[in-house]
């Protein structure tokens, strides 16, 4: 890999921690949507996975209560596999441009719900659980993206923030582990990638921290907003950069 990707690859690593600290975004979706700008998102996939799934492991025993939180949603989580299957058999064939398409949807979504913030309410129900987790999967699968439509269902079911954070990066976290066995079924867990993806985690530990001092400096609210509409209009970009 060329001097330049790599450079590009640690920033885009860092910008997107940096995103994550400050107001408390996606990486992955971030992360992606950059990358796939200048490198194919089926090289982006394997280089993200080792940050983000060391990320949201971490959130994930800070949060606690984990059993109880995977009781209450193994239905969504298990939903997720299947969709996940598909979407990483999608992304093995190098012939198609829809992951590119998919993620910079994914992004337009994420970004227009967050500056919307829709007051959803849904009851947690087995059919419902089982449509969002299968969705979830198949864009996870396809594109590297975690956070719809899982993150908005949530949202609307009125759970406690550290219950939210928990039920969240659990989902991540299986994902990403299964993601990690796709991945290198489909032969794309190369040594180079492997090796730049962990030490990526050392601009991601860098720019989430510097992203929490940032957060307590600035206005959050203001400044979420622009990263929001910066995402969603990075997201449009893409797709028309795949239809064109």
């Amino acid at each position: 890999m060329e001097p330049l990707i790599i450079g590009l690859v640690l920033g885009t690593f860092f910008f997107a921690a940096f995103l994550k600290g400050t107001a408390g975004l996606g990486f992955a979706t971030s992360c992606l949507g950059i990358m796939a700008s200048y490198i194919d998102l089926r090289l982006a996939i394997p280089l993200v996975i080792i940050p983000s799934l060391l990320a949201n492991t971490m959130v994930m025993i800070d949060a606690g209560n984990f059993w109880s939180i995977f009781r209450r949603f193994w239905i969504l989580y298990f939903s997720a596999l299947p969709g996940l299957a598909v979407g990483l058999w999608i992304l093995g064939d190098n012939t198609t441009d829809l992951p590119r398409m998919v993620l910079g949807a994914t992004m337009f979504m994420y970004g227009s719900w967050g500056l919307w913030r829709g007051q959803l309410s849904l009851r947690q129900t087995p059919p419902l659980e089982m449509a969002v987790g299968l969705f979830t999967g198949l864009i996870n699968g396809l594109t590297g993206s975690q956070i719809m439509p899982i993150m908005p269902y949530l949202m609307s079911l009125g759970i406690t923030k550290d219950e939210l954070v928990q039920a969240i990066n659990t989902s991540f976290t299986i994902a990403s582990l299964v993601m990690l066995a796709g991945l290198g079924r489909l032969g794309l867990l190369s040594v180079e990638n492997m090796t730049l993806s962990a030490v990526g985690i050392v601009p991601v530990g860098l720019g989430i921290w510097l992203g929490g001092k940032v957060r307590r400096l600035l206005p959050e609210a203001v400044f979420r907003k622009i990263v929001l509409a910066l995402i969603a209009l990075l997201g449009l970009a893409l797709v028309l950069r795949s239809v064109l």
